[in-house]
């Protein structure tokens, strides 16, 4: 496609569309908002809702979710944008909760095209750059109360950020993507900060967060809350309870989303409807329905049955050291099996570490994409980090052409009190979870 293609590109189908995007741009990743900055002013994209943008290394999709679902309760009416999507793309954009249909996302891809093909010299976007428009012109013409947006990586240069968020909160800070954003907390806080606005709400749950971080909103002049300044949460093993700035809920359920940092996320979340409650204001009510009924595949998932089968989309350290944590909390499992997949690209030995004294058996497999590493590959990483590939009946060390395959096997190896844990890519976990419906049909 040249550079000012007059003609707009059209398809009939979601699928097509999709598959035309993994190559229109030439780099799959290019920070930065000038491109999509010019085809948004195109689409002279509106929004008369707040809009919330959240994002952080990890606990984005939770945060998004506890919102979502909060809101829901509400009684409002929600869009709520996630990336990436486990097994359909339409997961991505949610309006009230319900994935939007294809029929529903495919005007919207013609009308970012035609304004894209508008402008001189027509910039060529990005996968997620032009899902992202997408999306949002969905959001903008659905009349809605409330807009939240998952940032997808950084902050400062993500389609995302060409909005500005009445509101944003940043989850957490660790070292991930560090080719693209820096190699130390307080240079990833900084990129990740730059979806703060000006004298608007920012929210931090990490609870240390790095000083760059605190100096950008301050700088703006942002409403800052902050995990054990503004706000704070406390728990026993029935439930727990928020206070920050006068006001105190307590008696909270926890929430239906497992895992060790949950009530992190969700303690910012109520912190940022403290914060919004003159434009969206929630009862403690419908925060405590909130909580109960939100969902999340993948995150600290435990199937029911037996054996016990655990689907996390963790692929970095931090993400993996909380599940770990997780499983650790969990009751006694004479056998851990692990179904692990992972991108060449991230800190494979990192994400390794803290799963190494809680698995008993590896099942290595190859993912559907060209930024994994190889089943091989991860095998040897585990061999390095002290793993013995023939230990046990089965081998310490297995490696399988897909995570359908891995998955079969560990079915056909586990006992009825043991573990299987799918974790290291949203691939692996999404691979799984396809062979199980495909299964059940």
């Amino acid at each position: 496609m040249s550079e000012s293609s007059p003609d707009p590109i059209s398809f009939s189908s979601l699928e097509a569309w999709l598959s035309h995007l993994e190559t229109a741009h030439p780099v799959g990743i290019d920070m930065g908002l000038e491109r999509i900055s010019r085809v948004k002013a195109a689409l002279d994209l509106q929004f008369d809702c707040p809009i919330i943008t959240v994002a952080g290394t990890n606990g984005k999709g939770s945060t998004c979710a506890f919102f979502e679902s909060i809101l829901l309760a509400a009684g409002y009416r929600v869009g709520c944008h996630t990336s990436p999507h486990l097994l359909q793309f339409n997961e991505r954009a949610r309006i009230n909760g319900v994935n939007a249909t294809d029929a529903q996302l495919l005007v919207h891809f013609a009308e970012v095209e035609a304004a894209r093909v508008s402008l001189p010299n027509a910039p060529t976007l990005t996968y997620f750059e032009f899902t992202a428009l997408v999306i949002m012109r969905l959001f903008a013409a659905a009349k809605l109360d409330a807009v939240i947006l998952e940032v997808g990586m950084g902050g400062r240069l993500d389609a995302i950020n060409i909005l500005d968020a009445d509101c944003a909160i940043v989850t957490s800070i660790d070292i991930d993507h560090a080719a693209f954003l820096g190699d130390t907390r307080e240079k990833i806080a900084r990129e990740k900060a730059g979806v703060f606005r000006a004298n608007a709400i920012a929210v931090c749950g990490d609870p240390m967060p790095p000083d760059s971080l605190v100096a950008r909103a301050e700088s703006l002049g942002c409403d800052l809350w902050l995990m054990g300044r503004d706000y704070n949460f406390q728990g026993d093993k029935q439930q727990w309870a928020w206070s920050g700035r006068g006001k105190r809920f307590s008696g909270l359920g926890y929430p239906a989303l497992r895992g060790a940092n949950q009530l992190l996320n969700a303690s910012a979340v109520i912190a940022a409807l403290s914060a919004l409650r003159d434009r969206i204001p929630v009862s403690a009510q419908d925060i405590r329905n909130g909580f109960a009924m939100v969902e999340l595949p993948g995150r600290f998932q435990v199937l029911p049955g037996q054996p016990t089968i655990v689907l996390d989309v963790a692929h970095n350290p931090h993400a993996a050291a909380t599940l770990g944590q997780g499983l650790d909390k969990m009751g006694y499992h004479p056998y851990t099996y692990a179904i692990f997949g992972a991108m060449s690209d991230k800190d494979i030995h990192g994400v390794i570490r803290p799963m190494l004294g809680l698995v008993d058996h590896w099942f290595c497999t190859d993912l559907p994409t060209s930024r994994a590493a190889s089943a091989t590959e991860l095998a040897g990483f585990l061999e390095a980090s002290g793993v013995k590939p023939d230990q046990g009946v089965d081998g310490g060390i297995q490696t399988f052409a897909s995570p359908g395959d891995a998955y079969q096997k560990a079915l056909l190896s586990a006992g009825e009190g043991d573990r299987i844990v799918v974790f290291g890519s949203f691939y692996t976990v999404a691979g799984v979870m396809a062979y199980r419906n495909n299964q059940a049909h």
